[in-house]
């Protein structure tokens, strides 16, 4: 499950682009919190620390408890503007949800195993569609991610939705189809040699053709 993570935050005086521009000189990632219909509420947050909770490539599918003046609003992030040269976190939004609400998120994959696949062991490669699956889960048990074993599979073999083991109460986001996971192809090499050894539909050579042309014409004279 995933972890509960605290940001200390401190509510925004001034809005505006001038005043967002001082907090990043100063640290600061402004940042909003909203939904369960109340009404906005603007704060910022240190970098370094958001900086910190990014790098554990869960933070958005973690709950985040967003501690303004000792008061604490639960959230969960939905999403994180990036400067387009630096990379350095600019803004975050965060909604507000109950402890037990159904949340949407988006779950890594990690795919075990790939010693126990015929098709890996082969020399297939594993061909990953969906790296995260979008799941509707409670906000108190979100994954930190999802396995998938890849026992049995051979080349050519798929994965669908249908075959992952997804934790108690947490179901798919798209319901009304079975779709891929994952397969395991050929690798190019292995293609090339399937296509060389592969044999040749005849070609009459113009011998062959004059000879049926005339054999056709003898018969329709007799």
């Amino acid at each position: 499950m995933s972890e509960q993570l605290t940001l200390p935050a401190e509510a925004r005086d001034r809005a505006g682009k001038g005043a967002s521009r001082a907090l990043r000189r100063d640290g600061r990632v402004p940042a909003v919190v909203y939904g369960e219909k109340k009404e906005p509420l603007s704060v910022h947050v240190e970098e370094k620390l958001l900086s910190k909770m990014l790098s554990t490539g869960h933070f958005m599918n973690s709950v985040v408890m967003i501690d303004v003046a000792g008061q604490a609003h639960r959230t969960l992030p939905k999403a994180i503007d990036f400067h387009p040269v630096t990379s350095r976190p600019i803004h975050v939004d965060f909604l507000r949800i109950g402890e037990h609400t159904k949340v949407t998120v988006a779950v890594p994959v990690r795919f075990d195993n790939e010693e126990a696949s015929p098709g890996l062991k082969r020399g297939g490669v594993l061909n990953v569609v969906q790296h995260e699956l979008e799941l509707v889960c409670d906000a108190a048990s979100i994954p930190d991610e999802i396995h998938v074993p890849l026992d049995g599979l051979d080349i050519g073999d798929s994965i669908h939705i249908s075959a992952v083991t997804l934790p108690k109460g947490t179901t798919a986001a798209i319901e009304d189809r079975d779709f891929t996971i994952a397969t395991v192809v050929a690798p190019s090499a292995m293609k090339s040699e399937e296509e060389e050894t592969a044999p040749e539909a005849a070609v009459p050579t113009v011998g062959e053709s004059e000879a049926e042309n005339e054999a056709e014409e003898g018969g329709e004279e007799a």
